[in-house]
């Protein structure tokens, strides 16, 4: 933490040792989901989770996964979650709806719940969009994970 004219700050802490995350993955799109779901698991690993204390369950796609999501985090055995899959853009309007409906949902299970969930949900017009962008956003999804589920507990500290 750090102090900012009496102002308290909780700093940004991507240590990821004792923590526990569960990882939901489209498998539409399977290639990029895949890529998405390497880079990640590869990031929290650098950052301390143990392989053991993740958890991976796939689903169909990508509106299937905030379902998931909120019955991993009403178990109350996960520190944050992160959403994989992507949506790719193609000649009709379903983009839009699953791309929107789908990260309203990952979006609900964090507020509902208390639970962050880290949304690793790529949007691209097109396959190598997607597939170009899948490594930098597993990393970051991992980041946003392990620094959500640290400032949740450093809330928990300092407010107590």
């Amino acid at each position: 933490m750090a102090r900012y004219d009496n102002i308290l700050e909780v700093e940004p802490n991507l240590d990821g040792a004792e923590l526990r995350i569960g990882i939901v993955m489209s498998r539409f799109n399977t290639d990029v989901s895949e890529g998405l779901l390497g880079a990640c698991t590869a990031e929290l690993m650098k950052r301390g989770v143990q392989e053991s204390s993740m958890l991976l369950v796939t689903v169909p796609g990508a509106l299937e996964i905030p379902l998931a999501l909120q019955k991993m985090a009403l178990t109350d055995q996960f520190d944050a979650l992160v959403a994989l899959g992507a949506v790719i853009r193609g000649d009709t309007y379903h983009f839009e709806v699953v791309a929107n409906q789908s990260a309203n949902g990952v979006a609900a299970v964090q507020l509902d719940t208390g639970i962050p969930v880290a949304n690793g949900i790529l949007t691209a017009d097109t396959d190598d969009q997607a597939l170009a962008r899948m490594s930098q956003k597993g990393v970051e999804a991992a980041h946003v994970a392990l620094e959500m589920a640290n400032l949740l507990q450093e809330l928990d500290d300092v407010t107590q």
